[in-house]
């Protein structure tokens, strides 16, 4: 199987800059990880959304895009459980 790209948006980079150390290496062990396998153990699809899926990393989320077509993975937000689908 091909490796994805992994592509960050403006919005989850902000996000996970806000994040403490510790936790900004648990979610980019996490968003790497998605290159190899986009569909890792866990995800969901988001309902209301054709393309849109999610992983936990602890306490959070990553909100993520697969375009099969061009293999890249786009991360759209990086957040808490409790703020991120806002």
């Amino acid at each position: 199987m091909a490796s994805y790209e992994i592509e960050i948006g403006r919005t989850a980079e902000k996000q996970l800059k806000n994040l403490s150390e510790r936790d900004q290496l648990r979610v980019v062990r996490a968003v790497l990880a998605l290159a190899e396998e986009p569909y890792p153990r866990g995800t969901r699809k988001l309902s209301g959304y054709d393309d849109v899926f999610r992983i936990r990393v602890g306490r959070f989320r990553v909100l993520y895009s697969v375009v099969k077509n061009r293999l890249v993975i786009l991360i759209l937000k990086i957040g808490h459980r409790k703020d991120v689908y806002r």
